[in-house]
């Protein structure tokens, strides 16, 4: 049986991911956290979520070292935000908890406050700005179509809920991440427009961050040549596809080396 942590655990992901940990006959829910001064704290999580009661008290950040020291998870996960997320990761990472982190919208400094952490302590680690199957197979065509599409103009749109605080999103940069990773010429990634912007330089990968209403995800990235565009489309539903990915790399992280990995590891694209 899996012992697993959850922060975040009365939000959208947060309840998502206990409720399909309680669904699963290898895992088992040891500790609900949430953010200092969260109303909520002392309250069965399983009531608050409407799940039933569960003996499990919603806990808060302020006391994370004592209760992941008692409640002992295999597996830490997170799907916050990046400033308390760091903290987490230090603090699971100093008492040898295993890590699946699905925050996105981190600084370059915070990822590597993370990855040190990480890797002085010992554990194992996924992290990923999306655990959703599909979005993988998405990010995995965006190698060929990158390679192949070179002299194309490239533009990616995202739209999220009106809630999301970060922009881009965590997918909407990895997407263009993987581009420039395979393209076979220079580029350089701006974000929107603006003005008298004169003619479109080739070397531009444009993203366009839209926010509104309650839309889970939806990503595009379009290729553009004279005469023709090819569209490369994921649309989330709904919380689902990233629930269900973040408790297969749960089961991936068991186990493992000590060391940072990404969702292509668990989903053997890397292969």
């Amino acid at each position: 049986m899996i012992k697993i942590a959850v922060t975040g655990a009365v939000g959208r992901m947060g309840s998502g991911i206990i409720k399909n940990i309680l669904e699963s006959e290898d895992m088992e829910l040891v500790a609900g956290i949430e953010a200092p001064g969260n109303p909520k704290k002392g309250l069965d999580i399983g009531e608050v979520i409407g799940v039933g009661k569960l003996g499990i008290p919603v806990s808060t950040a302020d006391e994370l070292e004592k209760v992941l020291s008692e409640a002992k998870p295999d597996v830490l996960v997170d799907f916050t935000a990046p400033a308390p997320c760091v903290g987490t990761v230090k603090t699971a990472s100093k008492l040898g908890i295993n890590l699946v982190i699905g925050t996105t919208g981190f600084t370059d400094e915070q990822r590597a406050e993370m990855e040190t952490a990480i890797k002085e302590n010992g554990v194992s680690a996924v992290i990923s700005q999306n655990y959703a199957i599909g979005v993988n197979i998405f990010f995995k065509t965006l190698e060929l179509l990158a390679d192949k599409l070179s002299n194309y103009d490239i533009e990616i749109v995202e739209m999220h809920h009106k809630h999301k605080k970060d922009a881009p999103s965590g997918t909407a940069l990895r997407a263009a991440e993987i581009i420039q990773e395979n393209l076979n010429r220079d580029s350089n990634v701006i974000y929107g427009r603006e003005g008298i912007t004169g003619a479109r330089a080739k070397e531009e990968i444009c993203i366009h961050a839209l926010r509104g209403g309650d839309v889970v995800g939806d990503h595009t990235v379009i290729f553009t040549e004279e005469g023709e565009r090819l569209e490369l489309s994921h649309k989330a539903c709904s919380r689902q596809p990233l629930i269900s990915g973040a408790l297969i790399a749960v089961r991936y992280i068991v186990g493992k080396k000590a060391g940072i990995y990404n969702t292509f590891d668990v989903l053997g694209l890397n292969e």
